[in-house]
């Protein structure tokens, strides 16, 4: 998977060509009642950049910041697995704890298929673009019980916080029951 942001010179970095705009996003976690506050950064394609600029915003310094993997397996099932940023995961193994054989990186036109982003912007907030549940959900437990969670909204010029249990709710909300992972 390309993650150079050359790759992609015509997505808009503010996500107003996506099916679902951030600014949408942010409303319906506002309409579920959960807490949110999202900060505005350059474009991030790996964890490391991610890390220089939580290291620069100091309003980012804390909390759990997470990577997320979209992944399909031989039947052409779709998995979001959403991690603490720096866990080291192994393809072959997870793909066994989460009960989907064998797993590779789903394509950027599968990602924008069934959740609706673009590489370097994968998140489980684009759950919202899953109405049917085609997606399978694993998340670490680590995430789950975090007081404060960092996530794109859709794009990954942007990172919203919110909580742990307010990211289950909005899981709910959507549909997803995430499997939970002891990394």
């Amino acid at each position: 998977m390309n993650t150079d942001a050359s790759a992609h010179p015509a997505a808009d970095p503010e996500g107003k060509d996506l099916p679902t705009t951030p600014a949408a996003l942010l409303a319906r976690l506002d309409s579920l009642g959960i807490a949110h506050q999202t900060v505005s950064h350059e474009a991030v394609f790996t964890v490391e950049q991610s890390t220089a600029v939580r290291a620069r915003l100091p309003v980012l310094q804390t909390g759990t910041h997470i990577k997320n993997l979209f992944l399909r397996n031989k039947r052409e099932e779709m998995w979001l697995v959403t991690a603490e940023a720096h866990r080291v995961i192994d393809l072959r193994q997870l793909g066994e704890r989460i009960g989907a054989g064998r797993v590779s990186f789903g394509s950027a036109e599968r990602l924008m298929r069934y959740l609706g982003v673009r590489p370097g912007s994968v998140t489980p907030l684009a759950l919202i673009n899953d109405p049917e549940n085609r997606v399978r959900l694993a998340v670490d437990q680590a995430v789950l019980e975090a007081d404060i969670v960092w996530a794109h909204p859709l794009v990954n010029t942007m990172v919203t916080r919110l909580s742990g249990s307010d990211l289950q709710l909005f899981f709910a909300a959507t549909g997803h029951s995430p499997q939970p992972i002891a990394f």
